[in-house]
């Protein structure tokens, strides 16, 4: 009952200085026609290209989609919270919640499928065909999509019953788990411990089988002769790796410690890195870099 209490809550968002305000309202609005334009210019160049529907692309609309779902949870919200108000409904807070968990969970899964498949592909270039076929991708992308989707039910239903008494200021610019919890009149300790132990099994597990993944492809690229192969390979396994670290260890860093340790400013910073940031470069690192993606989206704008 206590719950029914806060009707609505308020985005304590970035700064009130108008000058600074116009301009963070500028550039979250780059951040977000560059997230969604550049996801949607990678979902449609493959769909409409039938020689890139392969396992890694699969993956990579996959990954696009996660990345739209995110951006479109966050940013219209927030930029709306820069010029219309800072409030939103208990129930919408509660959606927010519930759709960027979702798609954060989904994007810790996708990253440690696609390199797997690169993985196979590399050092097992032979019986790629066999282990990465249709249906296993489909069954990949079912269990990533699913696994998520139990993860922030989860959250969702035990933030749910927490009753919020007091105050109702969100120390955040959107309704992530951590800002919740300090506002809650009871005990979070069974919220925490959740947090904590999917963090563990989701970042820190997923990130450590992507590292072991990529040191396998690492042995497998000194094996070949060609310097300029050699050069390309490593290009693109460290521009993977440098955007998997950053979002891995953004996530680890937000969720596995106590809400009472919790940072307004460094954390509103840390979040902006994994809803914003790295949305907005998946496209150029993984697909904008690649010529038959090129060639489809060329064909696709023409």
């Amino acid at each position: 009952m206590n719950q029914m209490l806060v009707t609505e809550f308020l985005i304590l968002g970035f700064s009130e200085t108008p000058r600074l305000q116009g301009l963070l309202f500028l550039g979250f609005l780059c951040l977000y026609t560059a997230a969604l334009s550049g996801n949607l210019l990678i979902v449609m160049a493959i769909s409409a290209s039938p020689a890139l529907h392969t396992s890694m692309y699969f993956f990579l609309v996959n990954l696009a989609a996660v990345d739209i779902l995110c951006t479109s949870t966050i940013l219209p919200k927030l930029l709306d919270c820069m010029v219309a108000g800072r409030t939103i409904s208990y129930w919408g807070c509660m959606a927010q919640l519930f759709f960027f968990t979702w798609s954060m969970g989904a994007k810790l899964l996708l990253f440690s499928a696609m390199a797997y498949d690169r993985y196979v592909a590399i050092c097992w270039p032979l019986h790629y065909s066999t282990r990465m076929d249709t249906w296993v991708c489909v069954l990949l992308a079912m269990v990533v999509w699913t696994i998520s989707l139990t993860n922030t039910s989860v959250h969702t239903g035990l933030m749910l019953h927490l009753p919020f008494c007091g105050s109702n200021v969100v120390e955040h610019f959107f309704c992530e788990i951590p800002p919740l919890l300090k506002l809650s009149c009871a005990p979070t300790c069974l919220n925490e411990a959740m947090a904590f132990t999917v963090d563990v099994f989701l970042a820190v597990g997923n990130f450590s089988v992507t590292v072991l993944s990529y040191c396998f492809i690492v042995a497998s690229i000194l094996h070949i002769r060609s310097a300029e192969g050699k050069r390309r390979a490593f290009s693109t396994c460290f521009a993977h790796l440098v955007v998997v670290t950053m979002y891995y260890s953004t996530v680890i860093y937000t969720y596995i410690r106590p809400s009472s340790s919790y940072s307004l400013q460094k954390d509103k910073v840390v979040s902006v890195i994994y809803t914003s940031v790295a949305p907005t470069l998946n496209p150029v690192i993984y697909t904008l870099r690649n010529k038959d993606v090129k060639v489809a989206l060329r064909r696709l704008l023409s």
